[in-house]
């Protein structure tokens, strides 16, 4: 069975979670299984390595989860992404629509570097609001986008297509 079924085979889809007509796909029974994550993450790496990845940045929260160990084995920093208020240092912003209101995500200031190539990363993939704003906040930062890493990508959402402004390398394990 190849990874993107074995993920598949592990995720649970809850029903109207967190509003109705939402179709939620929840990755924390993937987590139980050690194998199943070490694997996701060297297929992750084999995807990635032919980026020249300077950095990885994970979007909170769920993007930490196997973005660290992205960073990790491509042996490059990893960067946090997180909602306002939450990175005790000197952070810089963006903020940016989402389907049910607004948000704001912040990094350190000079985490990055001038012309790093930098991959983002995140579990899931619906309509790209958020890895768009990831996107915009490593540009104001000076970084170029490398590419785009999920576990799981929602094409019918069109978050793909709406990527495709910052690269045209996206990542997905498991599209639906």
């Amino acid at each position: 069975m190849n990874i993107g079924d074995r993920l598949n085979k592990e995720l649970r889809t809850i029903a109207d979670f967190p509003k109705p007509g939402i179709m939620f796909k929840d990755i924390t029974p993937v987590l139980e299984n050690p194998a199943l994550c070490r694997d996701l993450v060297e297929a992750l790496c084999d995807s990635a390595s032919k980026l020249n990845i300077d950095a990885v940045v994970g979007i909170e929260s769920r993007g930490f989860l196997f973005g660290l160990p992205l960073a990790m084995a491509l042996n490059v920093p990893f960067i946090t992404l997180r909602k306002k208020g939450k990175l005790p240092y000197k952070t810089v912003s963006y903020s940016y629509d989402l389907e049910y209101g607004s948000a704001t995500i912040e990094m350190h200031q000079n985490t990055i570097q001038n012309n790093w190539n930098v991959l983002i990363h995140d579990d899931l993939l619906a309509t790209g609001g958020t890895a768009k704003a990831a996107a915009e906040l490593v540009k104001m930062e000076g970084g170029n986008i490398a590419g785009f890493s999920f576990l799981i990508g929602l094409d019918f959402l069109g978050g793909k297509e709406a990527l495709r402004a910052y690269s045209t390398n996206i990542i997905s394990i498991k599209e639906y």
